[in-house]
């Protein structure tokens, strides 16, 4: 049939288009002739719709093909961006996959080109999704390690990012084999050997905004020659308590410096003082979920008083490898602790009051499984990326839904499954119907039951 009547393929195909246009564009005259002209001539526009198809796939087969196709197994697959497509060197590729990681995620994949251009930007994506190695892979590119003077500078809310973030850099350095000097510059330790280490001209520092400015005030600090600063967690960097202290930082440094930004949330007093740094910011945003889709969020409804002992059931009840547990104040961290070791479940407090050698035996602890359970206030844990974090508590539940969505980003991290629990009481409830309102989130009620943690069939997600 098609080599025998080519001119009416050809017409068949044409009018099927010109109708098929018509009748999206909403031609209502068009549409009954249409109808009624397929039950009297169905050959007709069989034919066309064949023709057409054809038409369509050839078009598409010139287009660049999204898929590898396997021939050995026959099988195709969807080709996936990886770090040899954004022009990563092989040592650093190679460094990464020494930590099992093969292909960049979303907001690197969207990263990488831009700050390896040396553009401005601000990397806008939920929690766990690898926004440290965002930044931080286009920055060791662009360092001259044959310079020897400081080029980039991090800026972190807490010590204990800080320290991650700087260990993140030590790994990199040494598993790609390159000579870059990196040095953590943070408070509760002694400025003066600080001071010893800066005379050898790290390429890289990191650090908190007090530390870093107090040296960088003495003259000990040397920003001529930095290209780079990174605000990471800006929106709680940039508020009324830090900001003066990042701006000078940012002040120091040459005009031509590049300005990195990354957080899950945004404020709008750091987007206003973002706007005036960076007239011309590349806003990347990555995901369109603020919440990863692996937590599973569940609420245990229970007076305030019994909170403590429902957490210790709890525990018994799910036996978590690692458990972060976030409370408000630092009485209630150091009550909570106590209980739970009088139960012999290692705990520690990491509570930003304590020097920094206790907070930092508590992370190790909990890095190596020492310590199971480990209770935190939002700023001290904030940013934190610990493996293995399987459970996330909300004894005291936050007021703002941007805490809780820091707190639960402590789980369910690069794909992982996790799960929240919120101890709220009754009249906490309202705070959960919040979170789910804001966050777009469902929050299931739940009990203990016979040793088992499961839904309440009882307890509706709260409306």
């Amino acid at each position: 049939m098609i080599e025998r009547y080519p001119a009416i393929i050809t017409v068949g195909a044409a009018l099927l288009g010109y109708v098929a246009g018509a009748m999206f564009a909403g031609n209502a005259a068009i549409e009954p002739w249409f109808i009624e002209h397929a039950k009297t001539s169905p050959t007709f526009i069989e034919i066309g719709a064949a023709v057409a198809v054809v038409l369509v796939g050839q078009w598409l087969a010139r287009r660049k093909p999204p898929r590898e196709c396997l021939s050995a197994a026959g099988a195709c697959m969807i080709r996936t961006m990886t770090f040899d497509d954004l022009k990563m060197p092989p040592a650093l590729i190679a460094a990464l996959a020494w930590q099992q990681i093969t292909n960049p995620t979303p907001i690197q994949d969207a990263a990488l080109p831009v700050l390896l251009e040396g553009k401005d930007a601000y990397l806008y994506a939920e929690t766990g999704t690898g926004k440290t190695l965002a930044y931080l892979l286009p920055l060791f590119c662009r360092v001259d390690v044959g310079l020897a003077a400081t080029q980039i500078v991090i800026v972190a809310p807490t010590h204990e990012l800080a320290i991650q973030i700087q260990r993140q850099c030590c790994d990199l350095a040494l598993h790609a084999g390159m000579a870059l000097r990196s040095l953590l510059l943070i408070g509760g330790t002694s400025t003066e050997r600080q001071i010893d280490k800066l005379k050898k001209k790290p390429h890289l520092v990191v650090g908190s905004p007090g530390r870093i400015g107090e040296l960088i005030a003495r003259g000990k600090l040397k920003t001529r020659d930095v290209r780079s600063i990174v605000i990471d967690e800006a929106d709680l960097l940039l508020n009324e308590e830090h900001l003066q202290a990042v701006l000078a930082i940012i002040r120091t440094a040459p005009p031509g410096r590049q300005l990195v930004f990354a957080s899950a949330t945004r404020e709008k007093q750091s987007t206003a003082a973002i706007s005036a740094l960076s007239p011309d910011l590349v806003m990347l945003n990555a995901g369109s979920a603020p919440v990863s889709e692996n937590i599973e969020h569940l609420y245990l409804q229970c007076e305030e008083r019994d909170k403590p002992d429902e957490l210790r059931k709890l525990l018994h009840c799910l036996k978590p490898e690692r458990a972060l547990v976030f409370v408000h104040r630092n009485d209630v961290a150091d009550r909570v602790a106590g209980k739970l070791a009088h139960h012999h479940i290692p705990a520690a407090d990491l509570n930003a009051a304590n020097d920094k050698q206790l907070r930092k035996q508590a992370m190790d602890g909990f890095r190596s499984g020492a310590i199971r359970v480990l209770i935190a206030s939002d700023i001290a844990a904030r940013g934190l990326d610990i493996r293995g974090v399987a459970l996330v508590v909300n004894l005291d539940v936050p007021t703002l839904s941007k805490a809780y969505l820091h707190r639960t980003g402590r789980t369910g991290r690069t794909g992982a499954k996790g799960l929240a629990v919120s101890l709220v009481a009754e009249s906490e409830l309202r705070v959960v119907r919040r979170y789910q309102q804001e966050l777009g989130i469902v929050m299931q009620g739940a009990r203990m039951r016979e040793g088992r943690l499961m839904p309440d069939g009882d307890l509706r997600p709260a409306a």
